[in-house]
């Protein structure tokens, strides 16, 4: 199945590369750590606007998450550019209310709300080589789901052999707390939206075309997710 020119097996590139960093085996630091450091930098110094939440606000938003099987920590919001943080705005569209939409171009989700506004996400997406565009829809939800490592994993890298047979949810697993699976035609297209509790990804091109949003961004769009919702990406 193709996506614009792109083979589908790049979700499975998508988890490769999710695992990868985790494990350590890949370091974006130097790549991120120019524009982290300016946007904590602007963060910690007070500077909030009418247009974003404040970094005293963020931090409750974005707090630690206890009552998870897994607890999840709190995000270090120094670390986030606080245009990527949650917010309902203003939004135009033809697309019925629930609707997900994916802006790859400036690192959003929306979810489309009534009177003519959405829930605005912070997000990371495809990097350069991987974006696609087009409709889907929510073919399934995963909680803590378990992730197997594809085999062209296991032949680059022997160590994830051990879970060859499929890593248990947890903070560790690259699928995260919770995961939308992506489905057209009722084929799954090995893309998803996931959670992702590295903060500094948000607003960056690192995936092979799925899409992540912090943890307790995800948790509350998953929520209010059912299967079936039409998820449109738009191109960057």
């Amino acid at each position: 199945m193709m996506m614009d020119g792109h083979n589908v097996d790049a979700g499975k590139m998508d988890e490769i590369a999710r695992f990868e960093r985790r494990a350590g085996l890949l370091n974006r630091r130097s790549f991120l750590a120019g524009s982290a450091a300016s946007f904590g930098a602007l963060a910690l110094a007070g500077c909030s606007t009418t247009d974003y939440m404040s970094l005293a606000e963020a931090q409750k938003v974005y707090g630690p998450v206890p009552t998870e099987k897994f607890p999840i920590p709190a995000v270090d919001v120094s670390k986030v550019n606080p245009k990527y943080f949650r917010k309902t705005i203003p939004y135009e569209t033809k697309e019925a209310v629930g609707t997900i939409v994916v802006d790859p171009g400036n690192y959003y989700v929306y979810r489309v709300e009534e009177d003519g506004k959405a829930t605005r996400y912070g997000a990371n997406v495809g990097r350069a080589g991987f974006l696609w565009s087009g409709d889907a829809y929510v073919g399934r939800k995963s909680e803590w789901a378990t992730w197997t490592p594809p085999k062209e994993m296991i032949k680059r890298q022997p160590e994830a052999a051990k879970w060859a047979n499929g890593m248990p949810g947890g903070l560790d697993n690259p699928l995260g707390a919770r995961t939308l699976h992506l489905y057209q035609n009722g084929t799954y297209t090995l893309y998803t939206i996931y959670a992702t509790s590295d903060p500094e990804s948000i607003g960056s091109g690192v995936t092979s075309g799925c899409v992540g949003l912090l943890s307790q961004d995800m948790i509350e769009l998953y929520d209010r997710t059912p299967v079936k919702t039409k998820v449109v990406v738009l191109p960057a």
